[in-house]
């Protein structure tokens, strides 16, 4: 008997009723006040990786939280699936179905292709399959800088020149009467490995959708790689190589990236077969960090007037004070050293921007000397930057005032709500992406 779907609705950064969710009561229970973290390891994708020196997007961050007779929403979109239930996570500035927004940031920070939207229709299951498949360049470009995954492999043989362990049982099997061969084993440093065949597996697999070469073609330089280093490669082989990966998690940190591609091959090239659709009692879906999104879109814009150092990668650490003491890593630096300027990104609510984030931005400030930092957000009306200047004095002395060199500056993208199509949304983003950044100029110059 086939199951009627049900699917609900939700916006990031909100707040819903209850009893609003009582069209997906078991989903709803299954990632209600759940972590990240807990979901990650039920099946959830989460991108980009959850780690722990991220800032915005942490193992303790909720799906769902409850707060009374409310769920409230954080920084996450996309897809979560349980059974016949579905529930798609739009930005808060989709509308009418449509998360033309969502869509340009993908577009924009991933190269996905064009195709993605989370409109909810009949076909939801397919366009959550295709997010896991376009995140692929992505994830082997990652590993791949850090090489080609080697590991020890055993390998069987049977000859007169013994290297390694001899198989008594397989030898007498092979060598009897006794010809002058001895059946041994030998463990090798071999590319060819479980976890690259995985992955060429994967690859074979893309190859054969319709925009599998549009995707292959990002990364082909990794791709040949991948081929020459597989030379064993068979395709009936691809149940055996799942399992082994499943059983045989890449463990050591400074492979990090391959855990991160081997999760997500074995995702693809099993849901395809057997999580997706109608009936599954497991858990699954791909959630996307609207405040990683936000961020690395931004840097997009304004990278060539501003240093963008990344927790997640790792890159462009600064110390808030000497003898290495003070991680930090602020969004943006400007590259003008003689009127420093800080900026935050931040994906929320302009009305949501307080004070943890007044005294994060106020410490990077102190920390480089800048008289003035920016809060760049993504703007849902028309409001107009606000300045806040910091002040000095004491409220028990009555000296209070403001000190008109130093302040911060909520600074919005305005992003359009009224678009008929993709392609109308597109062309008033580009307008609006020019006014966001020449009210910055005046401010590095």
């Amino acid at each position: 008997m086939v199951m009627s779907m049900k699917q609900f609705r939700i916006k990031d950064n909100t707040q819903a009723r209850k009893e609003s969710f009582s069209e997906i009561p078991n989903l709803t229970t299954k990632i209600a006040d759940k972590t990240l973290e807990q979901l990650e390891r039920e099946g959830i994708f989460v991108f980009p990786e959850v780690i722990d020196d991220a800032e915005d997007i942490t193992r303790d961050q909720f799906i769902l939280q409850s707060f009374n007779d409310t769920y409230r929403s954080e920084n996450v979109m996309g897809f979560l699936g349980y059974g016949n239930e579905r529930l798609v996570i739009e930005s808060r500035f989709a509308k009418d179905g449509s998360d033309f927004f969502f869509q340009y940031l993908l577009e924009r920070v991933m190269d996905f292709p064009n195709i993605v939207d989370l409109e909810t229709d009949a076909d939801q299951d397919s366009r959550f399959f295709n997010l896991l498949l376009f995140l692929f360049p992505y994830y082997l470009r990652m590993a791949m800088r850090k090489g080609i995954f080697k590991t020890y492999i055993r390998y069987d043989y049977n000859n007169s020149s013994v290297k390694g362990t001899i198989d008594i049982a397989r030898h007498i099997a092979k060598n009897t009467p006794f010809t002058g061969k001895v059946a041994y084993s030998q463990r090798e440093y071999s590319y060819d490995n479980m976890l690259m065949g995985l992955i060429r597996h994967t690859i074979e697999f893309i190859k054969r959708k319709p925009y599998g070469y549009y995707l292959l073609a990002k990364v082909r330089d990794e791709v040949k790689l991948v081929i020459d280093a597989t030379p064993n490669y068979e395709p009936h082989d691809r149940t055996k190589i799942i399992t082994e990966n499943k059983h045989n998690v890449v463990g050591h940190a400074y492979y990090r990236e391959y855990r991160a591609l081997q999760h997500l091959c074995i995702l693809i090239l099993q849901q395809q077969k057997h999580q997706i659709g109608m009936g599954t009692r497991r858990i699954y879906g791909i959630l996307f960090d609207g405040a990683w999104l936000w961020e690395e879109y931004v840097n997009s814009l304004i990278n060539d007037t501003f240093y963008h150092p990344m927790n997640k990668a790792g890159q462009g650490a600064q110390r808030l004070f000497s003898g290495n003491v003070g991680l930090i890593y602020p969004d943006f630096i400007s590259r003008n050293s003689e009127k420093r300027i800080i900026a935050d990104a931040k994906y929320k609510p302009v009305d949501n921007i307080g004070n943890r984030d007044y005294l994060q931005v106020l410490a990077y400030m102190f920390r480089f000397d800048a008289q003035e930092g920016y809060y760049l957000y993504p703007e849902a009306g028309q409001a107009e930057d606000r300045k806040l200047c910091l002040n000095k004095g004491s409220t028990y002395e009555k000296d209070v005032v403001p000190r008109e060199n130093v302040c911060v500056i909520k600074h919005g993208l305005k992003i359009p709500f009224e678009a008929d199509d993709y392609d109308c949304f597109v062309g008033k983003m580009k307008a609006n992406e020019q006014e966001f950044k020449m009210a910055l100029q005046p401010a590095i110059r």
